[in-house]
């Protein structure tokens, strides 16, 4: 990657996933832009891949030099603050970057309830790529036949159990009160159906109380010996716009407009998972990531055209869970996210969710030579009305 130096305008992308690697690529269609990508480590991580990681199944993260257009530079750091009245971004290494635009994309990261005693200190976490590294190194240490406890029913949480009872681990999936939520019925059915076919224990309506170093006490009193216990039953944003003195939501995502640009600061623009644009934020998933980034790197460009910037207009087409590498549950849906009544299983699911995975980054790196070629899904009139959904799915496309 090479710097322009005499560029007019320097836009700085703060985040390195799939929203923020689409943006910085994109914003490389303006030749007068000077763009540079604030990542704290070297590799492009595929969050989408991160349980065959923990499984040993997949490598989990490609080298940047792949993925970024020549007139990207990449900075290995990470963002401590945002000073919107100095315009600059403030790294851990003590550098300040200038900016005229910010694109925030810092993405979602695991996070452990405090309410269960235990989870915080005891229970593996694996939405990021250290958490996914610590948890192979946990389970790589564990005798063959030792029970590892998936704690979450969702598709991270269903993928995971999946990935690691196909690899010969004996695993234990705590749903938490129903498995797949998302799904219709036929499709919850062919998950469950796998599972239990392939040796996981599926405790659907089971919840956890406490989480030690050798056990996980559920709710019930009944007590499960496991020297490992994966944490999956949620995820939260970074809190660096809130330590900016920028607005969030509850959670802590930005809040946005339509177009991306934060409700308080015309010169910071949202995307990915961090984005709460109008308080209805997507849910949290490169298939909605990839799409944001396109658009706020639009509106970036849009805003130094002056011209005003579309709105967002972006939709869903299903999601997809993977079991093994052998099979996968695809349930379609409509635009707003919510479930059509028709779902590919077995060896074809799993065919279409490999397709999709491998598109996600083949998609990136045309992004990359050709600015502006991201695919997004969209439609007419706008934003559907969206339901908000708890960010349970990490995993899926």
């Amino acid at each position: 990657m090479t710097e322009n130096n005499t560029s007019s305008y320097k836009v700085v992308v703060i985040g390195g996933g799939y929203a923020g690697t689409v943006a910085a690529n994109r914003l490389q269609a303006h030749t007068d832009i000077e763009v540079t990508l604030v990542n704290p480590r070297p590799q492009f991580v595929e969050r989408i891949r991160l349980h065959q990681f923990v499984a040993g199944t997949s490598a989990g993260a490609v080298d940047f030099g792949t993925m970024l257009g020549e007139r990207v530079r990449l900075v290995v750091d990470a963002a401590t603050c945002i000073d919107t009245s100095a315009r600059t971004v403030e790294l851990e290494s003590g550098v300040a970057l200038d900016y005229d635009y910010v694109v925030y994309a810092v993405g979602s990261t695991a996070a452990t309830p405090a309410s269960v005693p235990g989870a915080a200190e005891f229970a593996y976490p694996i939405g990021e790529w250290e958490h996914a590294q610590r948890l192979r190194a946990a389970i790589d240490m564990l005798p063959e036949d030792a029970r590892i406890t998936v704690v979450g029913g969702g598709p991270t949480g269903i993928e995971t159990a999946a990935e690691l009872a196909e690899q010969g681990r004996a695993v234990t999936l705590i749903g938490g009160g129903r498995l797949a939520p998302s799904l219709l019925e036929p499709a919850r059915r062919s998950v469950t159906k796998w599972l239990i076919k392939n040796g996981v224990e599926v405790l659907e309506t089971a919840r956890v109380a406490e989480v030690w170093p050798d056990r996980v006490v559920l709710d019930d009193g009944n007590v499960l010996s496991s020297p490992v216990a994966v944490w999956t039953a949620g995820f939260g944003v970074p809190d660096l716009a809130a330590r900016s003195g920028l607005r969030t939501d509850t959670l802590g995502r930005l809040l946005t407009d339509e177009s991306l640009i934060s409700i308080q600061d015309d010169r910071v623009i949202a995307a990915g998972d961090a984005a709460a644009p109008s308080g209805q934020p997507l849910r949290m998933s490169c298939q909605a990531a990839g799409p944001l980034g396109a658009q706020a790197a639009d509106t970036v460009l849009a805003r130094i055209a002056g011209i005003r910037p579309s709105m967002l207009n972006v939709g869903f087409v299903g999601t997809g869970i993977s079991l093994g590498r052998r099979a996968a549950t695809v349930q379609f849906s409509r635009r707003d996210d919510t479930a059509r009544n028709f779902h590919l299983g077995g060896r074809i699911g799993a065919l279409v969710k490999e397709e999709v995975c491998k598109g996600t980054v083949t998609g990136i790196r045309k992004e990359a030579r050709k600015p502006g070629s991201f695919p997004t899904i969209k439609g007419s009139g706008g934003r559907p009305e969206q339901p908000v959904r708890e960010p349970d799915m990490v995993t899926n496309p």
